[in-house]
């Protein structure tokens, strides 16, 4: 799999990351899989991460921020990616495209199942001549469930689908695509502070190579990882990160690293 469809692949996992959230136990999602717990109110997360890929200089940035709608039943957020990709004989840098997203608590979040189905409109504002955008605009639908295990062990499950109805090639040829990812993580609370996680995720997308035409490539990754919190009497909770993912199946040497990094915090004071 080249390096510019596993960065659209893990962008697809990791662009849009909602999550929940003294010592206060991590509620974040796991790096490449969605947990089901939306924003508490009265709460902003700001999160950042970064992948680079190994044996490339390919590697891609995003930015999230998450705001709860009134209450924890609803959420929305945004997602700015900015990437490094090769592009033929060179290498292009630059914006991505935006996600906006709106999350729905359907189950949850305090009982033994929790879901929220996410729907995010994909804004075109990367360059598509680049190889940095889709060149169209998009959807994408997700559905996160979180089944405890145990006390100290918890599971998350996802299925997703992304449609662009009208995406173009650096050479204007348009084409429908479609996407599709599955994923599921295990996360093993060895502290209520420092968590354990190992994740597989698994993407098929398809790329624009001829008017109406697509090919489609398929990855498969396994990623062992861990993350860790600081927590403020201020209420601010701060959750660094680090995983590896590592192409197994037909996605060998698709191996990156990746870096992770939030800030939570109130934005209002809680009322009584």
């Amino acid at each position: 799999m080249s390096p510019t469809r596993l960065i659209v692949a893990l962008g697809a996992l990791a662009a849009p990351l909602p999550a929940g959230g003294q010592s206060r136990p991590i509620a974040d999602n796991s790096f490449l899989i969605e947990e089901a717990y939306n924003q508490e109110p009265g709460v902003v997360q700001h999160i950042s991460t970064f992948l680079k890929l190994r044996h490339t200089d390919a590697w891609a940035y995003t930015f999230t921020q998450e705001w709860p709608l009134f209450s924890q039943q609803s959420q929305l957020s945004f997602t700015l990616p900015v990437q490094r990709l090769p592009n033929g004989s060179s290498v292009a840098t630059g914006l991505g495209d935006m996600a906006v997203n709106y999350r729905y608590q359907l189950l949850g979040p305090d009982g033994r199942l929790a879901a929220a189905p996410r729907l995010s409109v994909l804004l075109p504002t990367g360059d598509r001549d680049a190889g940095l955008g889709a060149g169209g605009l998009g959807l994408q639908a997700n559905l996160p469930v979180s089944v405890p295990v145990t006390g100290r062990i918890g599971t998350h499950w996802n299925v997703g689908l992304t449609v662009i109805p009208s995406a173009r090639n650096a050479v204007g040829d348009e084409a429908a695509t479609t996407g599709y990812n599955l994923g599921a993580s295990v996360v093993w609370l060895l502290r209520p502070a420092f968590n354990l996680l190992l994740e597989v995720a698994w993407t098929s997308s398809a790329t624009v190579i001829g008017p109406g035409t697509t090919a489609r490539s398929d990855a498969l990754l396994l990623s062992p990882g861990i993350r860790w919190a600081h927590n403020f009497s201020g209420g601010l909770q701060i959750v660094p990160g680090i995983a590896v993912p590592i192409g197994v199946g037909r996605s060998p040497g698709d191996d990156a690293v990746f870096f992770y990094l939030s800030f939570e915090h109130p934005f209002r004071r809680p009322e009584h």
